[in-house]
């Protein structure tokens, strides 16, 4: 997605995130972050989902990388609602590959990019995290196998009510090449059953496997770390 397509999925991202991964993230991401008490890096901060519960979970001063500006007007809404977290949270309204902060950071947590990356944006981002890091330092992101999908009809994905209106994700597979998946997604708001609001992105997914994932982390300089399934967890080397 760019930009603009970011912006479309706002009102329904805590909706379908909710519903989708970020409870198991709660779950799992806690343990690895135990040790960390200085700084820790979010790349896609998106709503602020997973900030606060970085900030839960740790002491550290969390820099929150955001490029999409309707996700940060809502992360830094919900850092407004927590005083505590406005002296925290840094908000970096920049793009992955162009981050930079004053300091080498403890960790890098990052859910939920990975797929959106291209592979030549994923490869360069390596290096770029490593710098960031300090030796030793802690890289988390989530992932898992797949099976690709076969193009075919639009599905619902998720529907949710909100007072009298249903917020309504639909979505279907247009094209697969390789790692790559090409998707149309619509956003809908309805009432009584008629689409009042509806938006439409196409969007790409790319799902690297581990193999390519581990050789391009290794010449990055990265060693592999112990990770519950559903997370891979790797450090800077020293």
């Amino acid at each position: 997605m760019n930009a603009d397509q970011y912006s479309v999925a706002v009102p329904f991202y805590d909706l379908w995130h909710e519903d989708g991964h970020v409870p198991e993230i709660r779950r799992l991401l806690p343990p690895l972050l135990s040790g960390v008490r200085r700084s820790v890096m979010e790349i896609g901060a998106g709503t602020g989902l997973i900030t606060e519960l970085i900030a839960w979970e740790t002491p550290a001063e969390i820099y929150a990388v955001e490029p999409s500006l309707g996700m940060r007007s809502v992360l830094v809404s919900r850092l407004a609602e927590r005083p505590g977290l406005l002296s925290r949270v840094t908000v970096l309204p920049c793009s992955a590959l162009d981050v930079d902060v004053d300091e080498p950071v403890e960790a890098v947590v990052m859910i939920s990019v990975l797929y959106g990356l291209r592979p030549e944006d994923r490869q360069a981002l390596w290096p770029v995290l490593a710098r960031q890091l300090e030796p030793g330092g802690l890289l988390v992101f989530n992932w898992r196998p797949w099976t690709p999908p076969a193009p075919g009809p639009l599905e619902v994905m998720g529907s949710y009510q909100v007072g009298r209106h249903l917020y309504e994700i639909q979505g279907q597979a247009l094209a697969v090449e390789g790692e790559m998946v090409r998707y149309r997604f619509l956003y809908q708001v309805k009432q009584h059953g008629v689409v009042i609001s509806e938006d439409e992105v196409i969007s790409e997914s790319h799902r690297p496997g581990r193999r390519a994932l581990d050789t391009e982390l290794d010449a990055a300089g990265f060693v592999e770390d112990t990770a519950p399934d559903g997370l891979l967890a790797w450090r800077r080397q020293k």
